[in-house]
């Protein structure tokens, strides 16, 4: 086994925290050149940098981010343990750090990870956003604990994940009062020439709703395309045209935005996947988040 010098991980884990070698220096008792010498040794031990020289401040690397936070981890174990060895409760919550990707709707996030906040024990939610590829590389780094997505981990990916299907829904058009009133009547042949809001060309939703279009003879006039889902709601609430969501929002997004519904397609679904590194999950709040997907959200 390799061990690793826990002394050179709190010298690096405090350089973080305080922004500087002199800052941390006076926190530890330790002059600047042993801080630094330390900080070198563990680099050395661990084969790439952690730090680069931004000016006069020094900047973690993307392998120093993923130490860093293992540090925290383990420091804040540390501590946690002392406390309950002592007999003082810590109250340390649980901390739950997803990934979401961004085509997936904020409203189906909320929905979803709400369960996790209402376990017993307290839980510490950290979400980050960004692309399905990027969300991969930090959950196998243990950058992150979960990723929420609307696709699962591609054939042939090289991170070993697990797809955890968390339930899927059907399409909604919605539109302001106006525009529902016009294009509500002869659905779905109504979108025809109908000024629509749409998802970016290479997202999942929108190639299943260009598919729907041409089966169904249906040429739309696309008049903005979003990569956000909450900016594309927001310009459908304005009356800039007419927008799909998933149908299992239907009531969110019609109280949230002002809108109605003018038709449903159930041929066309979203999928929304848990992608974590437990074929099994295990973690308690990434348990509660999949069984209430199961049997509330998509019920």
């Amino acid at each position: 086994m390799e061990w690793l010098n826990y002394h050179h991980l709190l010298y690096f884990w405090t350089v973080a925290r305080e922004g500087s070698l002199v800052a941390a220096g006076r926190e530890l008792k330790l002059s600047h050149p042993t801080l630094s010498a330390q900080i070198h040794a563990l680099e050395e031990r661990l084969g790439e940098k952690l730090f680069v020289r931004v000016g006069r401040k020094l900047t973690l690397t993307e392998l120093g981010r993923v130490v860093y936070r293992y540090a925290e981890e383990i420091f804040t174990l540390g501590r946690e343990m002392v406390d309950t060895v002592k007999g003082r409760a810590s109250g340390r919550p649980l901390r739950l750090d997803v990934g979401i990707a961004d085509a997936v709707p904020k409203l189906v996030v909320r929905r979803l990870l709400q369960p996790a906040l209402n376990l017993p024990e307290p839980v510490r939610l950290v979400c980050h956003e960004g692309s399905h590829e990027r969300l991969l590389a930090d959950l196998a780094f243990h950058a992150l604990d979960l990723v929420i997505a609307d696709a699962p981990v591609p054939p042939g990916s090289a991170v070993r994940a697990f797809n955890h299907l968390l339930g899927e829904s059907g399409v909604s058009f919605f539109a302001t009062r106006s525009l529902a009133r016009k294009y509500r009547r002869g659905f779905p042949q109504s979108l025809e020439g109908a000024p629509l809001l749409l998802p970016l060309e290479n997202l999942t939703l929108r190639r299943a709703l260009n598919q729907w279009f041409d089966q169904n003879a249906i040429k739309p006039l696309v008049a903005a395309e979003f990569e956000d889902s909450a900016l594309l709601k927001a310009f459908g609430a304005d009356g800039v045209g007419v927008f799909p969501a998933s149908t299992i929002l239907e009531k969110d997004v019609c109280s949230q935005f002002g809108v109605q519904v003018i038709g449903r397609v159930p041929a066309v679904t979203e999928r929304f996947y848990a992608i974590s590194i437990e074929r099994k999950l295990k973690n308690a709040a990434i348990v509660a988040i999949s069984e209430a997907a199961r049997l509330e959200v998509f019920a």
